[in-house]
């Protein structure tokens, strides 16, 4: 399937793993790439020695592209921007931060750049910056998300009118019709988050991916916008958030109550009440815990099935 996608990355399908903090390792990555998609390692989580290893695992494990995502405002966000360059690893995912003081530096090295944004002025921002795609992620996702809350099926449209370079559509995908629902607005692309949470290669725990095929809809929120925004499972740690809340709770409270560790507790130790649980509103469609490669393959075949009976659903 060629696109600007499929050609800028140098992959089979325009398929994003996307870059997820305690869930996609150097296992994930290599298997979405090794399925013809892009896979990514989340360095969110990953002190830079952990993040060198599963490259160099990840490069061992797949002799197709991956990449890399960078949250800019994680601590060692320029260690990890160190070593991707001395790792030579092809295509960087940027995050949670400006790209304005990492892009010409990544791009110098021959390094693809592409940033996640929310809204309009953050991918006018990038745009200036240089990267070469952007990411547009709706309400609808899991983990950090806009404090606009728009969902993924009106930015998509709204970021297309504005923008030239090639983009890529999160939040609320999950299947071949929703890839194809997403390109048909305009996206060049899907990046697709919560599905492969629950795949047999990524490193959430499994007392999480469980929990995630038990979800309904309106089983996750989005809170903590005093903080940064965070779509979560509504658990026992979510109603501590919401009394603390119906306290008038400041944002000194809120961190407090957060703590540090509580994402690692959650959704990589598997404890259910007292972690943080982030996945996305799809969650209330994902039943069963697949392999990787399965995964896209059942995407690739919906959104072939689709396409063919003319956009009929």
């Amino acid at each position: 399937m060629i696109n600007r996608i499929s050609s800028l990355f140098s992959i089979k399908y325009p398929i994003i793993q996307a870059g997820m903090v305690w869930c996609s390792g150097w296992r994930l990555a290599s298997a979405v790439s090794n399925a013809g998609g892009l896979g990514i390692i989340g360095s969110g989580s990953m002190r830079p020695e952990v993040l060198r290893e599963h490259i160099q695992k990840c490069r061992i494990n797949t002799k197709c592209n991956f990449a890399v995502n960078v949250p800019l405002l994680f601590p060692f966000a320029e260690e990890h921007i160190n070593i991707i360059i001395e790792e030579k690893v092809p295509i960087v995912f940027t995050s949670a931060g400006n790209p304005f003081h990492w892009t010409e530096k990544l791009k110098k090295n021959s390094i693809i750049v592409v940033h996640v944004i929310s809204n309009l002025k953050f991918a006018n921002k990038a745009i200036e910056a240089g990267v070469d795609a952007l990411v547009c992620e709706g309400f609808e996702a899991g983990g950090h998300n806009g404090r606009e809350e728009t969902t993924t099926f009106c930015l998509i449209p709204l970021i297309k009118e504005h923008i030239n370079i090639p983009l890529i559509a999160a939040g609320g995908i999950y299947s071949g019709k929703s890839m194809l629902a997403a390109m048909i607005l305009g996206a060049d692309a899907v990046q697709i988050g919560s599905r492969f949470v629950v795949s047999e290669e990524s490193s959430a725990h499994i007392r999480f991916k469980n929990k995630i095929t038990e979800l309904n809809d309106g089983d996750t929120a989005l809170t903590l916008k005093e903080l940064t925004p965070v779509r979560l499972i509504k658990n026992k740690f979510y109603s501590q958030i919401e009394d603390a809340y119906a306290n008038d709770a400041n944002a000194d409270d809120l961190k407090q109550l957060l703590g540090r560790g509580r994402a690692k507790k959650g959704m990589f130790l598997g404890e259910l009440n007292d972690g943080e649980l982030e996945i996305g509103q799809v969650s209330a469609l994902l039943y069963k815990i697949q392999p990787a490669k399965e995964i896209v393959n059942d995407i690739l075949t919906e959104f072939n099935a689709a396409k063919k009976n003319n956009f009929s659903f």
